[in-house]
């Protein structure tokens, strides 16, 4: 659905081949760049993006996190988990990416299609226009 409505509503719309591609699944080490700036040491833990979109010079990576990204396996808020996603935010962030999250629980929400459209008209606007 999130990729869909990149395609269907932001490409369409601009009518462009020169906009962003919105990669789905990219692991870091196809990304070249952070393959040179790891110089050998191993890898992240999290090294699998949901998103990725590379925009003039710009790594942007979007995460859609799940229950399990934020709870163990009884479904329980676990301080663990939530302490791993703000770390690997936080080495993203110094590798030279710019992460951005949506909680699972907001594709519950009936207004989902235009909250992802208007993340999409924001992220161009800062980064691209």
């Amino acid at each position: 659905m999130f990729f869909l409505k990149y395609y269907e509503v932001i490409y369409k719309k601009y009518n462009s081949d020169e906009l962003p591609a919105l990669l789905p699944q990219v692991y870091m080490h196809y990304d070249p760049k952070t393959f040179k700036e790891l110089k050998g040491q191993s890898r992240l833990l999290n090294q699998r993006m949901d998103f990725l979109m590379l925009i003039k010079g710009h790594r942007i990576i979007i995460e859609l996190d799940g229950e399990q990204h934020y709870s163990d396996d009884k479904k329980v808020a676990s301080p663990k988990k939530y302490a791993d996603l703000v770390k690997y935010d936080r080495e993203m962030k110094l590798l030279g990416y710019d992460v951005f999250r949506f909680g699972g629980y907001e594709f519950v929400e009936q207004e989902i299609d235009n909250k992802i459209v208007d993340f999409f008209e924001k992220i161009l606007k800062l980064y691209y226009f």
